[in-house]
């Protein structure tokens, strides 16, 4: 009996000291150990405040939720947005507080009109999520490089606008999406789509044509509730949680904890009738250190060689790909960044976020957006691009300012 104690406690100390080095290796997992409980339950261990938004920065203002606790450093963000005559208020304000107590900042968004069809909210969904990062009164919580977005109906159109315009995007939900402007085919953020098994607006049928044009290297998976209709998803539910929080933790938190919820399968399957998964899915490796909650109250001057960038094809595909830059300060803050690279042949730059480009010739240069160019000492930021042509493996500068 001693043995079999000793062999159980060794087994216990095993386990705490890889979670511990799993938490060590990943400043984004916080929290206890999720558990099936846990995941359902309508509230985190984090405690949460909200703040109401004015109308204007190209949304008609909102509320946003966020965890109150600083000291864990910034949060990963997602943008809701209301479907096709709705008001966030009325339909998916439940979500706020829930969410965030999870670990995210939320910022639920009133449309500029009622009748805004999907790329207009996709539009939208974005304005959101630039105001909260670079205006809002909770910038500081909030990590520029870890952002989402869902929406339900005519607001799940606009996720896929959205998705499809701002590829950076680590996640999305679409709920009941309706998309009358645009398929899947170019969306590459990793996307989850729920639908209802009795909804007579956005049909199960409607779902069948949309989610295959996901293009087959796009991180997905898809969901029916069964017995739920159009505004299932305008309601507290557990069953709509304990679905979308795990796919935000994998993919905004990279948190490999929360896998076990929806990979090989659903761990609870109740109230399911249809999944459709890509398991085994890959999540972000190795973030970004996480800037720090409270800015440098004045610049300072970086000496030569002030910070350094490194490279990663995120995705590829026939003709094009997606890439990744870190940039990562040295020994001492720096208040702006600029990265330098030659393009190979047959390579074209046509999208950046979290930065600014310009292109000579052959070599392009991406300098840093307004809210992520002041870096402490070793902090790190990202900026994507995509690009047409054959991913390489460039050389990078980088220099300050």
């Amino acid at each position: 009996m001693l043995a079999a104690l000793l062999a159980v406690a060794g087994l216990i100390a095993a386990v705490l000291t890889l979670e511990t080095a799993a938490a060590a290796d990943n400043p984004y997992q916080r929290g206890p150990a999720p558990t099936l409980a846990s995941v359902a339950a309508s509230r985190g261990p984090f405690a949460t405040a909200s703040v109401s938004v004015a109308p204007g920065n190209g949304f008609n203002g909102g509320t946003i939720y966020y965890p109150t606790d600083s000291s864990q450093g910034t949060w990963g963000a997602v943008a809701i947005v209301p479907g096709y005559t709705a008001a966030f208020a009325d339909e998916e304000a439940w979500m706020g507080p829930w969410l965030s107590s999870f670990g995210f900042v939320v910022i639920g968004l009133e449309t500029n009109s009622r009748t805004d069809y999907d790329v207009a909210r996709g539009t939208q969904l974005l304005a959101a999520l630039d105001y909260l990062v670079q205006q809002s009164p909770v910038r500081g919580l909030v990590d520029p490089d870890r952002l989402s977005v869902i929406g339900h109906s005519m607001g799940g159109g606009g996720v896929v606008s959205a998705s499809e315009r701002r590829p950076g995007l680590k996640a999305a939900v679409a709920l009941a999406p309706f998309s009358p402007s645009q398929n899947m085919s170019t969306d590459r953020v990793p996307t989850m789509v729920i639908g209802g098994q009795n909804d007579t607006v956005v049909t199960p049928s409607y779902l069948d044509g949309l989610y295959p044009t996901l293009p087959a290297s796009t991180q997905s998976d898809f969901v029916q509730i069964a017995g739920a209709d159009h505004v299932y998803y305008t309601h507290p539910n557990s069953t709509e949680m304990r679905l979308l929080i795990p796919w935000l933790k994998m993919f905004v938190d990279n948190d490999s904890r929360y896998t076990q919820f929806l990979c090989p399968s659903l761990a609870d399957s109740s109230g399911i009738s249809i999944y459709r998964s890509k398991c085994p899915y890959v999540l972000p490796g190795g973030g970004t250190t996480p800037p720090t909650s409270t800015p440098p109250t004045s610049p300072t001057t970086p000496p030569a060689a002030a910070c350094s960038a490194t490279y990663a094809t995120v995705n590829a595909w026939s003709g094009g790909y997606q890439g990744q830059v870190t940039v990562t300060a040295g020994g001492a803050a720096l208040t702006g960044w600029s990265v330098r690279w030659t393009l190979g042949s047959g390579q074209a730059i046509t999208q950046v976020w979290n930065g600014t480009l310009t292109t000579s010739g052959a070599t392009a240069t991406v300098r840093n957006a307004d809210y992520n160019g002041t870096l402490q000492p070793s902090a790190s930021t990202t900026f994507g691009f995509l690009a047409n042509g054959t991913p390489s493996a460039p050389s990078l500068t980088c220099t300050s300012p």
